[in-house]
C-alpha cells in the first residue's frame, strides 16, 4: 500500500469513526428527548411534579419530577406521588424495564400504562428523568385507610 492510499484509508476510518461518535451522540439526545415526550404526554409531571397541573405546566425542568406532599385518599388509603428522580437513581436502566414490566401500584397510579410502555419508550424515559439527576424528598410513605393524613389530600369517593 503506497502512502496515499494510507492516507486516504486513514482519513476514510476517521470519518466514519467520527459520524459513528456523532450518531451515538445524537442518539442519547434523541432517547433524552423521547422521554421528555413520554413524560409529558403520559402524565408523569401532573402528580410527580409539584404544583404543575396547578400551574398549567409552567414549572421549571429542574424540579419535575420530585415526588409531592399531596396525598391521594380513597378506600385504599393515602398514596402520595413518588419521587421518581430518586426512585430511578437507584437502579440501573435494566432494573428499571424489569421493574416497569411487572409494576403495580395503589390508585391513583396508572400503573397498567406503564407496564404497556414499548421497551424503548421505557428505556427514554429512564434516560430523560436521570439526565435531571437526583433532587428533592422522598415523598410520605402510604398511610392505609385507617390513618388520617396530616396534609392535604385529594379525596375519592367511596363508591357503592
Amino acid at each position: 500500500m503506497n502512502l496515499a492510499m494510507t492516507i486516504r484509508l486513514a482519513a476514510v476510518t476517521s470519518a466514519i469513526a467520527m459520524a459513528t461518535g456523532a450518531a451515538a451522540a445524537d442518539s442519547a439526545a434523541d432517547m433524552i428527548e423521547r422521554g421528555r415526550y413520554v413524560v409529558k404526554i403520559g402524565g408523569c409531571n401532573d402528580c410527580h411534579t409539584p404544583d404543575y397541573a396547578a400551574k398549567g405546566g409552567r414549572v421549571p425542568e429542574k424540579a419535575w419530577l420530585t415526588g409531592d406532599a399531596l396525598g391521594w385518599r380513597g378506600p385504599w388509603g393515602t398514596t402520595y406521588p413518588t419521587n421518581l428522580r430518586l426512585y430511578l437513581a437507584g437502579m440501573s436502566e435494566e432494573q428499571w424495564v424489569k421493574t416497569a414490566r411487572t409494576l403495580t401500584a395503589r390508585p391513583p397510579m396508572p400503573w397498567f400504562n406503564v407496564r404497556d410502555m414499548s421497551e424503548q419508550d421505557l428505556r427514554a424515559l429512564y434516560r430523560f428523568v436521570s439526565s435531571l439527576g437526583p433532587a428533592g424528598h422522598p415523598a410520605p410513605a402510604y398511610l392505609p385507610p385507617d390513618r388520617q393524613p396530616a396534609g392535604p389530600v385529594v379525596a375519592f369517593p367511596t363508591l357503592p
